[in-house]
């Protein structure tokens, strides 16, 4: 049988590259489309889930979640995103350096500048004969919307009840006051762009790009302004890493995404690789009880399951090199405690 190893470390150069296995569906990097479908079609909701996303859509509240890291969190906004059509979801993952500013738009002042200074001589004499708003005119090409601006968006008539969809990841990584910023922009649905607002006595309309990945989307904004119309479904992710103030999360609808159980794992598994062999349950179910045990003591995310069983269905590596060499222990390290 061919070893499932590529690389030995006999320092002598080899083609064994050329036998490495498609990527695992969670680590293929495809179109952004096929990305949120992969991972909208193989999350399975609980009922308790099912019934705050509708209670976030019934009262057009940000839904945040709550839950250690793999419980599925993001997945949730997939799912609701594909199961729904709500289209692409907006993602805006967040830092300690992350400001609303930055959710909203984004101004490349910079750029403008140094366009303006490379201009052809030509084309300077052009300007010269050019209005006022003609030469403003060219400042929505330095201005992107970010994901939380894009989502505010006004939607056609026609969509007022499919709002779009924006994932607000980690918000508990962020600086303390964000999550404070944000409740003026959760309650009114508006915000302002200083840079068109200064000059919409000469040019009312902007057109500015959005944050889409799948589209080349554009947006015009009228006199430095946006107001949305129909409020977007907002999910927020947090790991729990902190604590947000009551006036945040009287605003929010609450959801606590609790680890899936034994069963739920058994699906998991199931959904995402029984496409690479019909009997992964099978073969995969020691693992599932070794993460359970491990789990009960330990914090360990559900990806890492899958990454063990992956490893395990390759051909060419028997289930032993998983168990007794240790490498199964080291697939399913804790993400937390010493040595971690």
């Amino acid at each position: 049988m061919t070893s499932w190893e590529i690389y030995k470390g006999s320092g002598t150069p080899h083609d064994d590259l050329d036998r490495l296995p498609d990527p695992p569906g969670w680590r293929e990097f495809q179109d952004v489309g096929k990305y949120q479908a992969q991972k909208g079609t193989t999350f399975k909701a609980r009922p308790e889930q099912i019934q705050l996303v509708n209670a976030a859509l019934y009262l057009r509240r940000p839904l945040l979640i709550t839950g250690r890291p793999g419980t599925g969190k993001t997945s949730l906004a997939y799912a609701v995103a594909h199961e729904l059509k709500l289209g692409e979801v907006l993602y805006w993952p967040i830092t300690t350096r992350t400001t609303l500013k930055q959710g909203l738009y984004s101004y490349d002042a910079i750029g403008r500048l140094q366009d303006s200074q490379v201009q052809p001589s030509e084309s300077a004499k052009t300007n010269q004969n050019k209005t006022a708003a003609e030469e403003l005119e060219a400042i929505g090409k330095y201005i992107r919307l970010g994901p939380l601006g894009t989502a505010l968006l006004p939607v056609l008539p026609d969509r007022l009840k499919r709002p779009r969809i924006l994932l607000i990841d980690e918000i508990d990584k962020s600086d303390i006051d964000l999550p404070n910023d944000l409740l003026h922009t959760f309650e009114e649905g508006r915000y302002r762009i200083d840079e068109l607002e200064r000059i919409k006595e000469v040019l009312s309309t902007v057109e500015v790009s959005t944050s889409y990945a799948q589209t080349t989307e554009t947006a015009e904004i009228i006199n430095g302004q946006v107001q949305c119309n129909a409020f977007p479904f907002v999910i927020l992710t947090s790991n729990g890493e902190r604590d947000f103030p009551p006036p945040f999360l009287r605003r929010c609808i609450r959801l606590e995404m609790e680890e899936p159980d034994p069963k739920e794992l058994a699906d998991i598994v199931s959904r995402h690789l029984t496409a690479l062999d019909s009997e992964v349950l099978t073969k995969a179910q020691p693992i599932i009880d070794a993460f359970v045990e491990k789990r009960s003591s330990e914090e360990l995310a559900t990806d890492q399951l899958l990454n063990a069983i992956y490893l395990l269905l390759q051909e060419g590596i028997p289930a032993a090199d998983v168990e007794n060499n240790n490498l199964l222990d080291k697939i399913l390290k804790p993400l937390s405690g010493p040595g971690a």
